[in-house]
């Protein structure tokens, strides 16, 4: 199975996944407008990116919906994932690369923090432990590397993580990669990871709902981030369904946007 084949090919884009927060619009049991809404901009699942890399397809993260958003994408391969952090709506849709074995040369590589590695391997502890009584294709096949805020080459491109505070107690990973920026999950960028984000192309920055939150930047907060740091475009992304699509993106500024569940964006 190749890329180009059976599934489509994504080279030189970048595909919301996912734009939700952490229990997706609907939310489950709310008859809010937003979640009752038929405009197909409020439907957001969880939080991820597809990117088509010059040597194959990369995810950051792996919501819990990612079959669903595979599926709906047409992404028929999956060649390596890079992680932010290891909260469960950015990570419990590992087991849908299960298949990806049958597809690959070898187990799926995940790039992740020492955190996220724990995290996995406590979730997952059936994907690292030697079964004689399973049959192939049973458990997920996964091959994990360890990074930190050094840059590196994945897929082709290079990877330059910083570190971002998502409320008082975590640590994410963003990532530029090209003139791109990914920050979700954060309410903070320390001074030492601003300089990774001049000159953007691109900025794609968390923003929950209009009032602040103790881990997630709120509306007011967001817009004033992409004011200083003056990106071409920032996307806003991981939305509660505080944010009706229409009422919202009538009020930002020009180069302002919530982003989307499908949204392709060019990679710079």
């Amino acid at each position: 199975m190749s890329r180009s084949a059976s599934s489509r090919d994504i080279t030189g884009q970048l595909i919301f996944l996912g734009t939700g927060t952490s229990v997706g619009v609907p939310a489950i049991g709310c008859d809010c407008a937003v979640c009752t809404s038929d405009e197909p901009r409020n439907h957001r699942t969880r939080c991820g990116l597809a990117l088509g890399l010059p040597a194959g397809n990369l995810l950051i993260d792996t919501p819990p919906d990612l079959r669903g958003q595979l599926l709906r994408e047409k992404l028929g391969l999956v060649h390596a994932v890079l992680y932010t952090h290891e909260h469960a709506d950015h990570l419990f849709g590992l087991d849908d690369l299960r298949l990806m074995q049958f597809y690959l040369p070898g187990p799926v590589p995940l790039y992740c923090e020492p955190p996220v590695e724990a995290r996995i391997r406590k979730s997952f502890d059936y994907a690292f432990q030697a079964r004689s009584d399973l049959h192939v294709g049973a458990v997920p096949q996964f091959h994990i590397h360890s990074i930190g805020l050094e840059s590196f080459e994945l897929l082709g491109i290079k990877f330059q993580p910083f570190r971002l505070l998502h409320g008082p107690h975590v640590q994410v990973l963003g990532f530029r990669f090209g003139n791109i920026a990914y920050c979700t999950d954060t309410n903070a960028i320390p001074s030492a990871s601003t300089e990774h984000l001049q000159d953007l192309d691109v900025l794609i920055l968390d923003c929950l709902r209009r009032a602040p939150h103790t881990t997630h930047f709120g509306l007011d907060e967001a817009l004033a981030v992409a004011a200083e740091l003056q990106p071409r475009r920032t996307l806003l992304t991981h939305i509660s369904h505080d944010l009706d699509y229409h009422t919202v993106s009538a009020e930002l500024p020009p180069q302002v946007e919530l982003a989307y569940d499908g949204l392709v964006v060019p990679l710079t």
